[in-house]
Protein backbone atom coordinates (compact mmCIF):
# COMPACT_ATOMS: atom_id res chain seq x y z
CA UNK A 1 0.00 0.00 0.00
CA UNK A 2 1.42 3.20 -1.05
CA UNK A 3 2.41 5.50 1.67
CA UNK A 4 -0.55 8.38 2.32
CA UNK A 5 -0.24 11.93 1.97
CA UNK A 6 -1.33 14.00 5.43
CA UNK A 7 -4.01 16.66 4.90
CA UNK A 8 -4.16 19.21 8.01
CA UNK A 9 -7.98 18.67 8.16
CA UNK A 10 -10.86 16.70 7.31
CA UNK A 11 -14.38 16.41 7.77
CA UNK A 12 -15.87 15.32 11.33
CA UNK A 13 -17.94 12.38 9.12
CA UNK A 14 -15.85 9.07 9.63
CA UNK A 15 -17.31 8.27 6.33
CA UNK A 16 -15.39 10.76 4.25
CA UNK A 17 -12.74 11.24 6.78
CA UNK A 18 -9.08 11.67 4.01
CA UNK A 19 -4.99 11.54 4.75
CA UNK A 20 -3.99 9.33 7.39
CA UNK A 21 -6.85 9.56 9.56
CA UNK A 22 -8.80 7.71 6.54
CA UNK A 23 -6.34 5.18 5.95
CA UNK A 24 -6.37 4.07 9.38
CA UNK A 25 -10.49 4.01 9.85
CA UNK A 26 -10.60 2.14 6.37
CA UNK A 27 -8.53 -0.91 7.16
CA UNK A 28 -10.63 -1.30 10.34
CA UNK A 29 -11.77 -4.64 8.95
CA UNK A 30 -8.51 -5.97 8.28
CA UNK A 31 -6.29 -8.65 10.09
CA UNK A 32 -3.29 -6.44 10.87
CA UNK A 33 -0.13 -5.75 11.31
CA UNK A 34 -1.07 -3.87 7.78
CA UNK A 35 1.81 -2.31 6.35
CA UNK A 36 0.88 1.45 5.33
CA UNK A 37 4.06 1.27 2.97
CA UNK A 38 6.28 -0.26 1.38
CA UNK A 39 8.62 -0.63 4.55
CA UNK A 40 5.88 0.37 7.03
CA UNK A 41 4.83 1.89 9.16
CA UNK A 42 2.42 -1.20 10.32
CA UNK A 43 -0.73 -0.61 11.74
CA UNK A 44 -2.38 -3.18 13.78
CA UNK A 45 -5.76 -3.89 14.29
CA UNK A 46 -7.31 -6.47 17.13
CA UNK A 47 -7.20 -5.34 20.82
CA UNK A 48 -4.57 -8.47 21.08
CA UNK A 49 -1.81 -7.15 19.07
CA UNK A 50 -2.40 -3.43 20.28
CA UNK A 51 -2.28 -4.85 24.12
CA UNK A 52 1.07 -6.63 23.02
CA UNK A 53 2.62 -3.26 21.44
CA UNK A 54 1.93 -1.42 24.33
CA UNK A 55 2.97 -3.45 26.98
CA UNK A 56 5.70 -5.56 26.10
CA UNK A 57 8.43 -3.46 26.11
CA UNK A 58 11.58 -5.46 25.65
CA UNK A 59 10.09 -6.49 21.77
CA UNK A 60 8.53 -2.65 20.90
CA UNK A 61 10.59 0.30 21.90
CA UNK A 62 9.01 3.43 22.73
CA UNK A 63 11.01 5.84 20.27
CA UNK A 64 10.47 9.31 20.64
CA UNK A 65 8.98 11.76 23.18
CA UNK A 66 6.65 14.63 23.54
CA UNK A 67 8.97 16.81 21.12
CA UNK A 68 9.84 14.57 18.67
CA UNK A 69 13.58 13.62 19.86
CA UNK A 70 14.68 9.75 20.63
CA UNK A 71 13.58 8.95 24.10
CA UNK A 72 16.03 9.21 27.32
CA UNK A 73 13.82 7.86 30.06
CA UNK A 74 12.01 10.54 31.47
CA UNK A 75 8.95 8.75 30.26
CA UNK A 76 9.64 5.50 32.82
CA UNK A 77 9.87 8.30 35.72
CA UNK A 78 6.52 9.70 36.00
CA UNK A 79 4.45 8.01 38.12
CA UNK A 80 0.58 8.07 38.26
CA UNK A 81 -0.76 10.92 40.17
CA UNK A 82 -2.12 10.00 43.68
CA UNK A 83 -6.00 10.40 44.72
CA UNK A 84 -4.86 13.46 46.39
CA UNK A 85 -3.35 14.91 43.49
CA UNK A 86 -6.49 14.37 41.29
CA UNK A 87 -8.88 15.75 44.16
CA UNK A 88 -6.54 18.84 44.12
CA UNK A 89 -6.80 19.32 40.05
CA UNK A 90 -10.11 18.91 39.62
CA UNK A 91 -10.96 21.26 42.52
CA UNK A 92 -8.67 23.98 40.22
CA UNK A 93 -10.26 22.78 37.02
CA UNK A 94 -14.07 23.17 38.42
CA UNK A 95 -13.00 26.65 39.81
CA UNK A 96 -10.85 27.89 36.42
CA UNK A 97 -13.83 26.61 34.43
CA UNK A 98 -16.03 28.93 36.05
CA UNK A 99 -13.98 31.65 35.68
CA UNK A 100 -13.17 30.95 31.67
CA UNK A 101 -16.88 30.39 30.15
CA UNK A 102 -17.57 34.24 30.81
CA UNK A 103 -17.07 34.41 27.04
CA UNK A 104 -20.26 32.25 26.69
CA UNK A 105 -21.87 34.02 29.58
CA UNK A 106 -23.21 36.79 27.02
CA UNK A 107 -24.43 34.20 24.42
CA UNK A 108 -21.39 34.84 22.64
CA UNK A 109 -19.36 32.40 20.32
CA UNK A 110 -15.89 31.14 21.73
CA UNK A 111 -13.24 28.23 20.51
CA UNK A 112 -13.19 25.58 23.11
CA UNK A 113 -10.20 24.98 22.29
CA UNK A 114 -9.03 28.37 23.78
CA UNK A 115 -11.15 28.40 26.20
CA UNK A 116 -10.13 25.59 27.94
CA UNK A 117 -6.27 25.90 27.80
CA UNK A 118 -6.15 27.98 31.56
CA UNK A 119 -8.50 25.68 33.55
CA UNK A 120 -6.66 22.46 32.15
CA UNK A 121 -3.02 23.59 32.49
CA UNK A 122 -3.58 25.55 35.87
CA UNK A 123 -5.51 22.24 37.35
CA UNK A 124 -2.48 20.09 35.79
CA UNK A 125 -0.07 22.25 37.21
CA UNK A 126 -1.88 22.07 40.54
CA UNK A 127 -2.17 17.98 40.83
CA UNK A 128 1.71 17.72 39.64
CA UNK A 129 3.05 20.32 41.69
CA UNK A 130 0.97 21.58 44.09
CA UNK A 131 -0.26 23.05 46.23
CA UNK A 132 1.32 26.12 45.06
CA UNK A 133 0.73 29.67 45.41
CA UNK A 134 -1.67 30.59 42.98
CA UNK A 135 1.03 32.96 40.90
CA UNK A 136 3.39 30.29 41.16
CA UNK A 137 0.89 27.98 39.60
CA UNK A 138 -0.23 30.36 37.18
CA UNK A 139 2.94 31.61 35.85
CA UNK A 140 4.28 27.37 35.78
CA UNK A 141 0.68 26.86 33.44
CA UNK A 142 1.46 29.91 31.11
CA UNK A 143 4.90 28.19 30.40
CA UNK A 144 3.56 25.07 29.94
CA UNK A 145 0.92 26.31 27.65
CA UNK A 146 4.05 28.49 25.91
CA UNK A 147 6.18 25.38 25.54
CA UNK A 148 3.23 23.35 23.80
CA UNK A 149 2.39 26.48 21.62
CA UNK A 150 6.48 26.05 20.74
CA UNK A 151 5.91 22.27 19.98
CA UNK A 152 3.23 22.80 17.96
CA UNK A 153 4.84 23.13 14.09
CA UNK A 154 7.33 20.48 15.48
CA UNK A 155 4.99 17.79 16.01
CA UNK A 156 3.36 18.47 12.65
CA UNK A 157 6.26 18.92 10.93
CA UNK A 158 6.34 16.32 8.10
CA UNK A 159 10.11 15.18 9.46
CA UNK A 160 11.44 15.98 12.89
CA UNK A 161 13.00 19.37 12.17
CA UNK A 162 16.54 19.88 12.44
CA UNK A 163 18.34 20.80 15.63
CA UNK A 164 19.09 24.56 14.66
CA UNK A 165 16.48 25.16 12.99
CA UNK A 166 13.87 28.12 14.10
CA UNK A 167 11.29 26.10 14.65
CA UNK A 168 14.01 23.65 17.13
CA UNK A 169 15.56 26.81 18.55
CA UNK A 170 11.97 28.42 19.96
CA UNK A 171 10.65 24.99 21.12
CA UNK A 172 14.01 25.14 22.99
CA UNK A 173 13.98 27.88 24.33
CA UNK A 174 10.17 27.61 25.41
CA UNK A 175 11.13 24.23 27.47
CA UNK A 176 14.36 26.25 29.00
CA UNK A 177 12.18 28.89 30.58
CA UNK A 178 9.84 26.74 31.79
CA UNK A 179 12.31 23.66 33.48
CA UNK A 180 13.91 27.11 35.01
CA UNK A 181 11.07 28.05 36.49
CA UNK A 182 10.41 24.63 37.96
CA UNK A 183 14.11 24.37 38.90
CA UNK A 184 13.08 28.17 40.87
CA UNK A 185 10.62 26.52 42.43
CA UNK A 186 12.78 23.75 43.93
CA UNK A 187 10.85 20.89 41.66
CA UNK A 188 12.65 17.83 41.48
CA UNK A 189 13.87 16.70 37.83
CA UNK A 190 12.57 19.89 36.32
CA UNK A 191 12.93 18.15 32.75
CA UNK A 192 10.42 14.81 33.96
CA UNK A 193 8.19 17.50 34.91
CA UNK A 194 8.03 19.72 31.89
CA UNK A 195 7.25 16.67 30.17
CA UNK A 196 4.89 15.14 32.44
CA UNK A 197 2.81 18.87 32.61
CA UNK A 198 2.46 19.19 28.35
CA UNK A 199 1.66 15.68 28.00
CA UNK A 200 -0.75 16.30 30.70
CA UNK A 201 -2.11 19.77 29.34
CA UNK A 202 -2.06 19.27 25.14
CA UNK A 203 -4.45 15.85 25.32
CA UNK A 204 -7.33 17.14 27.91
CA UNK A 205 -7.66 20.83 25.84
CA UNK A 206 -8.28 18.60 22.62
CA UNK A 207 -10.29 16.17 24.53
CA UNK A 208 -12.50 18.53 26.31
CA UNK A 209 -13.18 20.53 23.20
CA UNK A 210 -14.46 17.45 20.89
CA UNK A 211 -16.69 16.74 24.24
CA UNK A 212 -18.22 19.86 23.61
CA UNK A 213 -18.45 20.10 19.70
CA UNK A 214 -20.37 16.22 20.31
CA UNK A 215 -22.87 17.90 22.31
CA UNK A 216 -23.76 20.55 19.88
CA UNK A 217 -23.33 18.07 16.75
CA UNK A 218 -25.54 15.36 18.86
CA UNK A 219 -28.99 17.63 20.49
CA UNK A 220 -30.64 14.49 21.28
CA UNK A 221 -28.07 12.09 22.45
CA UNK A 222 -26.80 15.01 24.85
CA UNK A 223 -30.31 15.66 25.80
CA UNK A 224 -30.71 11.90 26.86
CA UNK A 225 -27.35 11.76 28.62
CA UNK A 226 -28.53 14.90 30.74
CA UNK A 227 -32.08 13.46 31.49
CA UNK A 228 -30.38 10.84 32.82
CA UNK A 229 -26.85 12.48 34.32
CA UNK A 230 -24.85 10.35 31.95
CA UNK A 231 -21.66 12.47 32.49
CA UNK A 232 -19.34 9.83 33.02
CA UNK A 233 -20.50 8.01 30.10
CA UNK A 234 -20.16 11.30 27.99
CA UNK A 235 -16.73 11.35 28.61
CA UNK A 236 -15.96 7.59 27.92
CA UNK A 237 -18.19 8.18 24.73
CA UNK A 238 -15.99 11.27 23.72
CA UNK A 239 -12.84 9.09 24.15
CA UNK A 240 -13.98 6.08 21.94
CA UNK A 241 -14.87 8.09 19.12
CA UNK A 242 -12.38 11.08 19.39
CA UNK A 243 -9.19 10.11 21.66
CA UNK A 244 -6.54 12.84 20.81
CA UNK A 245 -4.03 10.92 20.83
CA UNK A 246 -5.64 8.21 18.02
CA UNK A 247 -2.62 7.05 16.99
CA UNK A 248 1.03 6.09 18.40
CA UNK A 249 3.93 4.06 17.87
CA UNK A 250 6.11 1.71 19.09
CA UNK A 251 9.51 0.35 17.28
CA UNK A 252 10.47 -3.45 16.85
CA UNK A 253 13.58 -4.47 18.69
CA UNK A 254 13.46 -7.89 16.91
CA UNK A 255 10.97 -9.89 14.45
CA UNK A 256 8.01 -10.20 16.46
CA UNK A 257 5.54 -12.66 15.54
CA UNK A 258 1.91 -11.06 16.52
CA UNK A 259 -1.90 -12.28 16.00
CA UNK A 260 -2.24 -12.92 12.22
CA UNK A 261 1.37 -11.51 10.94
CA UNK A 262 5.08 -10.93 11.54
CA UNK A 263 6.42 -7.40 11.70
CA UNK A 264 10.57 -7.01 10.94
CA UNK A 265 13.05 -5.79 13.04
CA UNK A 266 13.72 -2.02 13.72
CA UNK A 267 10.22 -1.67 11.93
CA UNK A 268 7.70 1.02 13.44
CA UNK A 269 4.30 -0.28 14.21
CA UNK A 270 1.45 1.61 14.84
CA UNK A 271 -1.78 1.35 17.69
CA UNK A 272 -4.92 2.85 17.23
CA UNK A 273 -7.42 3.83 20.38
CA UNK A 274 -9.75 5.66 17.32
CA UNK A 275 -9.56 2.65 15.37
CA UNK A 276 -10.60 -0.14 18.30
CA UNK A 277 -12.96 1.80 19.79
CA UNK A 278 -14.86 1.38 15.87
CA UNK A 279 -15.09 -2.31 16.69
CA UNK A 280 -18.49 -3.76 17.77
CA UNK A 281 -17.19 -6.45 19.96
CA UNK A 282 -15.78 -3.89 22.46
CA UNK A 283 -18.99 -2.33 22.75
CA UNK A 284 -21.97 -3.57 25.02
CA UNK A 285 -24.59 -5.75 23.38
CA UNK A 286 -27.02 -4.10 21.24
CA UNK A 287 -25.74 -0.77 21.36
CA UNK A 288 -26.18 2.02 18.88
CA UNK A 289 -24.47 1.43 15.47
CA UNK A 290 -20.50 2.32 16.29
CA UNK A 291 -20.41 5.43 14.41
CA UNK A 292 -22.60 7.28 16.37
CA UNK A 293 -22.39 9.27 19.63
CA UNK A 294 -24.34 8.07 21.83
CA UNK A 295 -23.27 7.77 25.75
CA UNK A 296 -26.42 6.00 27.13
CA UNK A 297 -24.58 2.94 25.45
CA UNK A 298 -22.56 2.61 28.48
CA UNK A 299 -25.20 2.87 30.90
CA UNK A 300 -26.03 -0.56 32.88
CA UNK A 301 -23.43 -1.49 30.06
CA UNK A 302 -22.16 -5.45 29.99
CA UNK A 303 -18.69 -4.29 29.48
CA UNK A 304 -16.81 -2.10 30.70
CA UNK A 305 -15.70 1.41 28.99
CA UNK A 306 -11.86 1.85 28.00
CA UNK A 307 -11.07 -1.62 26.23
CA UNK A 308 -10.09 0.22 23.64
CA UNK A 309 -7.22 1.58 25.40
CA UNK A 310 -7.69 5.34 24.84
CA UNK A 311 -5.00 6.22 28.19
CA UNK A 312 -2.50 3.47 26.75
CA UNK A 313 -1.52 0.33 28.73
CA UNK A 314 2.02 -0.53 30.00
CA UNK A 315 5.08 0.94 31.49
CA UNK A 316 4.08 4.09 28.86
CA UNK A 317 0.54 4.36 29.89
CA UNK A 318 -0.69 7.94 30.72
CA UNK A 319 0.13 8.62 34.20
CA UNK A 320 -2.63 11.31 34.25
CA UNK A 321 -5.42 9.15 33.47
CA UNK A 322 -7.19 9.66 36.59
CA UNK A 323 -7.45 13.53 36.27
CA UNK A 324 -7.71 13.67 32.52
CA UNK A 325 -11.11 11.49 33.13
CA UNK A 326 -12.33 13.39 35.86
CA UNK A 327 -11.36 17.07 34.12
CA UNK A 328 -13.68 15.74 31.42
CA UNK A 329 -16.17 14.18 33.26
CA UNK A 330 -16.57 17.66 35.24
CA UNK A 331 -16.68 19.59 31.77
CA UNK A 332 -19.37 16.89 30.60
CA UNK A 333 -21.34 17.95 33.63
CA UNK A 334 -21.32 21.43 32.67
CA UNK A 335 -22.19 20.91 29.38
CA UNK A 336 -25.08 18.71 29.61
CA UNK A 337 -26.65 21.53 31.98
CA UNK A 338 -26.62 23.51 29.03
CA UNK A 339 -27.26 24.04 25.72
CA UNK A 340 -24.06 23.56 23.25
CA UNK A 341 -24.46 25.02 19.58
CA UNK A 342 -21.74 25.19 16.71
CA UNK A 343 -21.67 28.76 15.13
CA UNK A 344 -19.91 27.00 12.15
CA UNK A 345 -19.24 22.84 11.71
CA UNK A 346 -15.85 21.67 13.12
CA UNK A 347 -13.47 19.94 10.97
CA UNK A 348 -10.80 17.31 12.51
CA UNK A 349 -7.24 18.82 12.26
CA UNK A 350 -4.24 15.98 12.13
CA UNK A 351 -1.70 17.93 12.77
CA UNK A 352 -1.25 16.96 16.55
CA UNK A 353 -3.11 14.44 16.92
CA UNK A 354 -6.84 15.27 16.78
CA UNK A 355 -8.41 18.14 17.60
CA UNK A 356 -11.86 19.93 16.05
CA UNK A 357 -10.74 23.28 14.10
CA UNK A 358 -12.41 25.53 14.54
CA UNK A 359 -14.72 24.40 17.77
CA UNK A 360 -16.52 27.72 17.86
CA UNK A 361 -19.63 27.62 20.27
CA UNK A 362 -22.38 29.18 22.14
CA UNK A 363 -23.47 27.63 25.95
CA UNK A 364 -25.96 28.91 26.76
CA UNK A 365 -29.39 27.68 29.74
CA UNK A 366 -31.16 25.11 28.43
CA UNK A 367 -34.74 25.73 27.14
CA UNK A 368 -37.02 25.25 30.37
CA UNK A 369 -39.50 23.67 27.64
CA UNK A 370 -39.55 21.73 24.14
CA UNK A 371 -41.31 24.94 23.19
CA UNK A 372 -38.68 27.40 23.86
Amino acid sequence: MASVPLRTDTTTDDTLAIGRLGAVLGLRDEPGPVALGPRGPYLVTSVVDTRRVLTDSDAFLFPVDVTRRATTGEHAMITRLRPDQVARGLATFEHELCRAVVAWAADDAADAMRVLREPVARSTTDAVLGPLEPADRDRVADLVLAWIDALAPVIAAARPPRRWSGTRRAERAARVDLERALADLRVDAPTVSAVELAAGVQVPIAAGAWLLVLLAENPAAAAEAARRGLATETAWETLRLRPPTWVTARMTAREVALEHGTVPAHAVVLVSPLLLGRGPDLLPTGSADPSLFDPARWDGADVRPGAWLPFGAGHHACPGRSLGLAQLTALARWGLDRQVVLTQPARIDQTRGIFPSPALLRCGALPSSPEE
